[in-house]
């Protein structure tokens, strides 16, 4: 491990004109502030992944591309996952270790200190989690604690209010590249891995200006990918209740008989509609989860790629 590493900061940049001037000039503060304390050589930099913006992000980091700053430009909008993941494929074998994080900057610059330190010490990967979310509103919260649930639920190991702010070394970088799955779940790839790592805690800052771009569609997809991706337990489900299913019918066949029997007569039509609905809504169900992992095998048999770089600015 080289004693002052070259650090790369990776930030995935979609539609930030409102806040993206101000990032830079703090991004460039703290690098040169860790570069005058021997912390980063002087050969580190900073890489913002253009995620397709729509807005005048581009043409401001057009302005202040060169020196510390690059800039990976890709051709169209592929997600923030996917433009993190191309920053992480370039910075690959050109830094020591690497550093991502939103470019909004809610994420507080001060802990880079503390994962610098943690991977002096030995650790490969260093989670950044927040301590408290004291600055989302009441549905991120609780949402954000739902989701968590579900994926400890599914059995995905998670890291418990981590989301994209982490140090990787060049050698997670480097095995990293051998993942050639379509369906991405970072936040799930990464504790799988096993290398050494250790966890910093941060308070995250409210957005100053601009808006999330992870909206609730995004969440819901996120989880969704999270869950396919990393456990079969939906489709295991679906065979345990197909199997409660089918002992409750073989109850009710026996009632069935026993009425018949004795000469009793069976009042109302709920006794039919309600199952028959109840069978249909369960079956409609299992069609979909199962058609969400078969989705999943048809997007990964095709092995597109999942991003195209446009420009590279140095």
């Amino acid at each position: 491990m080289s004693p002052v590493p070259q650090l790369a900061i990776v930030a995935p940049c979609f539609n930030e004109e409102a806040t993206l001037k101000d990032s830079l000039e703090k991004l460039l503060i703290k690098m040169d502030a860790l570069i005058a304390k021997g912390r980063i050589s002087e050969s580190s930099y900073i890489l913002i992944v253009d995620d397709g913006s729509r807005d005048a992000s581009f043409t401001i980091l057009q302005a202040a591309a060169g020196g510390k700053i690059k800039v990976l430009k890709l051709a169209g909008n592929v997600g923030h996952q996917r433009a993190l993941l191309a920053g992480m494929h370039w910075v690959t074998d050109k830094c020591d270790v690497m550093i991502s994080l939103d470019i909004d900057l809610q994420d507080d610059l001060d802990t880079l200190d503390k994962m610098l330190d943690e991977y002096v010490k030995g650790n490969q990967i260093v989670y950044g989690v927040r301590d408290n979310r004291d600055a989302d509103s009441w549905f991120k919260k609780n949402s954000a604690l739902v989701f968590y649930r579900l994926m400890q639920t599914m059995g995905v190991g998670l890291i418990y209010n981590h989301a994209d702010f982490r140090l990787l070394s060049n050698m997670v970088l480097r095995e990293f590249g051998r993942y050639r799955e379509v369906n991405l779940f970072l936040r799930g790839i990464f504790p799988m891995m096993g290398f050494p790592n250790a966890k910093v805690f941060y308070q995250r800052h409210e957005r100053t200006a601009g808006e999330s771009k992870y909206p609730l569609r995004k969440m819901l997809h996120l989880a969704m990918d999270g869950i396919t991706s990393f456990s079969n337990r939906p489709l295991k489900w679906i065979s345990f209740i197909g199997l409660i299913i089918f002992i409750i019918s073989l109850i009710l066949s026996g009632w069935v008989l026993w009425v018949v029997v004795t000469g009793r007569s069976v009042p109302g039509w709920a006794s039919i509609t309600l199952p028959i609905y109840f069978i249909g809504g369960i079956q409609l169900l299992s069609l979909g989860i199962i058609g969400e992992y078969v989705s999943k095998i048809y997007l990964e048999s095709k092995q597109r790629p999942q991003y195209h770089i446009e420009k590279v600015l140095e």
